[in-house]
């Protein structure tokens, strides 16, 4: 990928495309243990990080109770 043709003004490196991409399939619904196959990582733990990076995945998770109000 040519960074100068798609306008990033700073330094890429393939770690921050990597992060980037498992950020962005942890945002849309995908199994961290999905995530943790695709990217090689021996340990959950080590998948574990994008969780910490991901504040939407958060914003998104509804309680069972409100579920229940909600139905109401």
């Amino acid at each position: 990928m040519d960074v100068v043709k798609i306008e990033i003004n700073k330094k890429v490196t393939p770690h921050m495309l990597r992060h980037s991409f498992a950020t962005h399939l942890l945002e849309h619904g995908i199994d961290l243990r999905y995530i943790q196959t695709f990217l090689g990582h021996v340990s959950s733990t080590t998948t574990e990080i994008y969780t910490h990076v991901s504040k939407r995945s958060l914003a998104n998770i509804k309680s069972p109770l409100d579920q229940i109000i909600e139905h109401k």
